[in-house]
């Protein structure tokens, strides 16, 4: 059997970045951050990774956490109005302006990430920073990357039985 030296495949004794632990006064930061507005924007969670010596990403994964958490604790009654989610509060649509600059990828980048997905489209954290460094994007951008391209690839499933039965019904009208 031939060995595959590939960088991308991931080591099998260390596949998942080890676990952020937050000191109290960094958690004390991060709450009060919280408890101010739940999504932050990119130069908010910026301001606080450099306020409690962390990466932006990790800070980004700790408010998606204390929302899952936040949301799971404080579930809505079902007679609740459900046109109150549909309301968006001013703040929140000042937020959008907040966002992170979508990512640019060139055709290189893009073909280095498709070799990557199509070897293992589940690469561990060694493997998406040693692809991060290759192609000059933060590691959090090629995670990203790559969730979104096992969704697309998902969808694209899902959508061939019924492009094939379309197909099938179109050719039966023809004879």
């Amino acid at each position: 059997m031939a060995e595959n030296n590939s960088p991308y495949k991931a080591v099998a004794t260390k596949c998942r970045r080890s676990r952020t632990k937050f000191t109290e006064e960094q958690l004390k930061i991060l709450i009060d951050a919280f408890n101010k507005k739940p999504y932050p924007g990119y130069a908010a969670k910026q301001r606080l990774a450099l306020e409690v010596n962390t990466e932006e990403s990790r800070i980004q994964i700790w408010f998606q956490n204390r929302r899952a958490r936040h949301r799971f604790l404080k579930r809505p009654e079902k007679n609740l109005d459900l046109r109150q989610d549909r309301v968006y509060p001013e703040e929140n649509i000042q937020g959008m302006r907040d966002r992170r600059c979508r990512t640019s990828y060139t055709s290189s980048q893009l073909q280095t990430l498709m070799n990557a997905f199509m070897e293992n489209p589940y690469p561990g954290i060694d493997s998406r920073e040693q692809l991060a460094e290759d192609i000059g994007v933060p590691e959090s951008r090629v995670q990203i990357w790559f969730q979104n391209r096992r969704s697309r690839l998902h969808i694209q499933k899902q959508r061939e039985p019924e492009e094939a039965s379309a197909q099938r019904q179109n050719q039966g009208q023809d004879l």
